[in-house]
């Protein structure tokens, strides 16, 4: 795992903030950095190594391919190196490489067959970049579900990329004023969604997305010309030569999946399952450094955990944190669950001043707001493995591909009682309910105003996803940009279940989940690979019906990837309530100092003086929060994720 920057048209200043550029990527490569530049200094390269596979120089970066022609800089892994290898051997561009790193496999198979046919080779995860010194074109790209974090626009007028938002600010003169439309759906959702950023100008490429900038590489913008979808169709130019490319695409994969439906029973399921996921665990475990893997008490991190002890010649090394408060604790269970499959487990238990004293990280480590707090247990969890071992295995993934989010069961059952009533008549009923003075006082029948105008199941889910009381209130920017969490009519699946799982799949799982896991881990340079995102497993998933993933009694999800998990651990081990991987926020911020530090950081006259946030609108909320029968909103985190990321001098 590594950092990634660059930069284009700086000339006699481009060594400078180039290397200003890898200082702040270090804790995502410390173990060496090194930069590039092309002749007349059109272009500027920058790397930061994190050693994983072939430790020696053969595998240090910014590389120059054989030929002279291209140079690469590259974050990530591709677990099939050895295969793309074979195939440029056999097809005779390649008699032999210099080393054993991916990178040189990935650089010449570019170079040969192109970056389209070799991403679509490729299995791993990864952000990178290839100049091609002939044609001046810089080809960008970002692996099939998001994985590897990718950032590009144009600072004073120049192109730039990095893997974090943080090593672009580092360019000296940055003045990107904060985009206040992104604020609406920050507040909707707690973080940003691709393409856009914090900032203006300043863009997340997408998941499974090439993009191409030609000399003199000046500016351009996506755009969203399909309001419906959010997708990006176009680009906004202004000279040169730019385009986007989707080399892969969740919703085809989807789509294509449910057209061809898993027709055997589910026991011939999970074993087709278990098959593909022990074939993605041991090409993840190829590795030059010490690897171990997260385990909770959860079915997804368990199934993972269990699959690799089975294929793995040596005891898997397991990392728990658990806490005091048994609400919050599943350490007991992981170490039970440890103990039957026989793994080197390692367990700590952290405080609420542990959880605390991140905090003041998070600005630094997310370099945008980002607000879903069990990035606090993430980093902590990733901190303790980081002094065992370099690469750690994880279970994400498996809610959004096996139906295990407890919502998509809910809008299943609210959409069947709906569907039946005439839209016109909902819609018309919603409106009164929404406007009567019952539901002035009761946020209850106002939430049910909302829900009963929903046109779809997927609205129906945006709408219950995006419930959060004044979310669209808190910033005075009353834009709302398009964004890709709504479906196309052409994107709709054949179940309501599958619909909103894919609508997660493109937007929560990569702009949430991902960008979790990437930043914890790599804030103290810690590989995290994720089996279950492998390509022939996710196609897979999708083309499982929900009656595979979902029992209709009970309407538990997952049960494809149970009934894989109850061959290697006792059903009665894993047979109680999930406790999520969260920490008690709401009762700290009402019962600690974290009080002082919250009501510190939204004062009415700072909130005024800043002029993002509407100050009336933050303290009803708090009020609320804080009051007898009020509740734990997350929308209070949000708030204080964007205040404090304000405050820590970030523009």
């Amino acid at each position: 795992m590594c950092g990634i920057a660059g930069l284009c048209g700086y000339n006699s200043n481009g060594e400078k903030n180039i290397r200003r550029m890898n200082e702040r990527l270090i804790h995502r490569g410390p173990d060496a950095g090194d930069i590039w530049n092309s002749p007349g200094d059109l272009v500027w390269f920058g790397h930061r190594r994190l050693a994983i596979r072939d430790l020696s120089q053969n595998g240090s970066q910014p590389m120059v391919s054989r030929s002279g022609k291209s140079v690469i800089v590259y974050n990530g892994e591709i677990y099939n190196a050895d295969k793309l290898a074979d195939l440029l051997k056999e097809k005779g561009y390649v008699t032999s490489f210099r080393g054993t790193s991916d990178t040189e496999v990935l650089l010449e198979a570019i170079e040969h067959l192109g970056i389209t046919e070799t991403l679509k080779f490729c299995k791993g995860m990864f952000a990178l970049a290839v100049y091609d010194m002939e044609t001046h074109e810089i080809s960008l790209a970002r692996d099939r579900i998001g994985e590897k974090p990718l950032y590009y626009g144009f600072v004073n007028g120049n192109f730039v990329f990095a893997s974090e938002i943080s090593a672009i600010r580092a360019i000296e003169g940055f003045k990107n004023r904060i985009f206040e439309e992104a604020l609406n759906l920050y507040f909707c959702h707690g973080y940003i969604p691709a393409p856009y950023t914090i900032y203006q100008d300043i863009y997340k490429l997408e998941p499974g997305t090439i993009l191409k900038v030609s000399a003199p590489f000046s500016y351009f913008r996506p755009v969203h010309e399909d309001d419906e979808t959010g997708v990006i169709t176009g680009v906004q130019r202004s000279g040169g030569e730019h385009s986007f490319e989707t080399y892969y695409d969740i919703r085809e994969v989807a789509i294509n999946g449910q057209k061809n439906q898993f027709k055997g029973t589910a026991e011939e399921a999970a074993d087709e399952l278990e098959k593909r996921l022990k074939e993605s665990i041991r090409g993840q475990l190829v590795s030059d450094v010490p690897i171990g893997a997260f385990l909770s008490a959860g079915i997804d991190s368990s199934t993972v955990v269990a699959l690799m002890q089975d294929v793995s010649p040596e005891k898997v090394k397991t990392f728990t944190i658990g806490m005091q408060d048994p609400k919050y604790n599943e350490a007991e269970a992981a170490k039970e669950i440890a103990a039957h499959l026989g793994t080197e487990h390692t367990e700590l238990y952290i405080t609420e001043q542990d959880a605390k004293d991140v905090i003041p990280n998070i600005p630094h480590m997310f370099g945008e707001p980002f607000a879903d707090s069990s990035q606090i247990p993430t980093y902590l969890v990733s901190k303790m493995t980081r002094e065992h071992v370099t690469v750690s295995l994880s279970g994400d993934g498996g809610d959004e591909l096996f139906c295990g989010y407890r919502s998509y069961e809910s809008v299943d059952r609210i959409w069947n009682k709906m569907k039946g009533i005439p839209v016109g008549l909902r819609k018309g009923a919603g409106k009164m309910l929404a406007h009567s003075r019952a539901a002035h006082s009761d946020e209850i029948l106002r939430d049910k105003a909302r829900l009963l105008q929903a046109k779809s199941p997927e609205d129906l889910y945006r709408i219950q996803y995006e419930m959060v009381p004044f979310a669209k209130e808190v910033a005075k920017s009353k834009i709302m940009l398009p964004y890709k969490y709504s479906l196309s009519e052409k994107d709709v699946l054949s179940e309501v279940n599958h619909d909103i799982m894919l609508m997660d799949m493109k937007m929560y799982h990569p702009d949430d989940i991902l960008v979790k896991v990437d930043r914890a881990g790599m804030a103290v340079s810690l590989e995290s690979r994720i089996p279950l995102l492998d390509p022939d497993v996710v196609e897979f998933a999708w083309s499982l019906p929900v009656s595979l993933l979902r029992d209709k009694k009970t309407g538990e999800g997952k049960q494809v990837l149970r009934n894989v998990l109850y061959r290697h651990v006792p059903k009665e081990l894993m047979d109680r309530p999930k406790k999520g991987f969260s920490i008690p926020i709401g009762s700290w911020l009402k019962t600690s100092e974290l009080k002082d530090w919250a009501e510190d950081l939204i004062a009415e006259d700072k909130l005024k003086r800043e002029g993002y946030l509407n100050p009336e609108v933050v303290h009803k909320i708090w009020n609320n929060f804080m009051s007898e029968d009020g509740t734990y909103q997350p929308l209070i985190w949000y708030i204080l994720m964007f205040e404090q990321w304000l405050d820590y001098g970030i523009i």
